[in-house]
């Protein structure tokens, strides 16, 4: 699967945005009283343990915002698996340039890469099988598109981006609409034929009930491995199947082995810890 990078006009104001808020009405006070205005040097970007690397636009937008004449040269694209001494990028530029952005740089860089990384942890457990990893809209407010990228990164997929691109019935909207039937049909009278619908169900039967109304896919909360076996044999191809509910990389195998098409894991977005990664001076430029 190829990756395609984010649009510049999406990632540019995330970077610039978290610029402003490091540097404020002041700017850095402590580069521009330590450091001389005509000092340049070259840095290295420097894995200190082993993951996958993201981020490396959003990385290297954050030194060119705070100075156009810094150049990033990368040594290894954003999906690469990394050991700890791995160098990822060099860059080069005005000093006080380099120390500004340093830390926003490195910000994007290793909380995208953490994604990335335990997104592949968790796709290389169920290696084998014919489901695939995606990832939810449980997000960092602001930040959506860029952790959803780093998914991709790590060899996982996109659920919807958010509530406007598919119908997702979940448990309220069944328990307020009064049935999961009544839900279904509201929804296909509500919508155009290019959208699809999705609905959320706990128990067999409740998928029956779905399955009789027709949908595209169906998500299957929380449910066992038998019952999940049991539920891809219900839906028999007419659905994707989608399972979901404190899956981890130990349990996924089992999941994955019961013939599902996709299983949707929401802590790789907002629980995955930062991938250590610094910025190590080599030398004067």
């Amino acid at each position: 699967m190829t990756l395609a990078p984010l649009p510049h006009l999406i990632v540019e104001p995330l970077v610039r945005n978290a610029l402003l808020e490091d540097l404020g009405l002041a700017g850095d006070v402590t580069t521009t009283a330590v450091i001389p205005a005509a000092h340049r040097s070259r840095v290295a970007m420097v894995t200190r343990q082993p993951g996958v690397v993201a981020g490396l636009d959003a990385s290297e937008l954050a030194f060119q915002l705070v100075d156009p004449s810094i150049v990033m040269t990368r040594h290894l694209p954003d999906g690469t698996k990394v050991k700890p001494g791995d160098v990822i990028a060099t860059i080069e530029g005005p000093s006080r340039g380099l120390l500004t952005a340093e830390r926003t740089a490195l910000n994007f860089l290793g909380h995208l890469s953490g994604i990335a990384s335990v997104t592949g942890g968790i796709v290389e457990a169920i290696a084998g099988t014919k489901a695939s990893i995606v990832c939810t809209r449980k997000t960092t407010p602001g930040l959506r598109a860029l952790e959803k990228y780093a998914v991709r990164a790590g060899g996982g997929m996109n659920h919807r981006f958010a509530l406007y691109d598919a119908v997702l019935i979940k448990d309220n909207h069944v328990a307020i609409a009064g049935g999961i039937a009544e839900a279904i049909r509201r929804a296909k009278a509500g919508v155009g034929h290019m959208v699809k619908i999705e609905v959320e169900v706990d128990t067999l039967e409740q998928l029956r009930e779905a399955m009789r109304e027709g949908v595209d896919a169906v998500l299957l909360d929380n449910m066992t491995p038998a019952q999940l076996r049991e539920a891809v044999a219900i839906v028999a191809g007419r659905a994707i199947t989608e399972a979901s509910g404190r899956i981890t990389p130990e349990t996924a195998g089992a999941i994955a082995g019961a013939g599902v098409d996709l299983i949707s894991v929401g802590w790789v977005t907002h629980s995955a810890p930062t991938l250590d990664i610094g910025l190590d001076w080599r030398s004067a430029a």
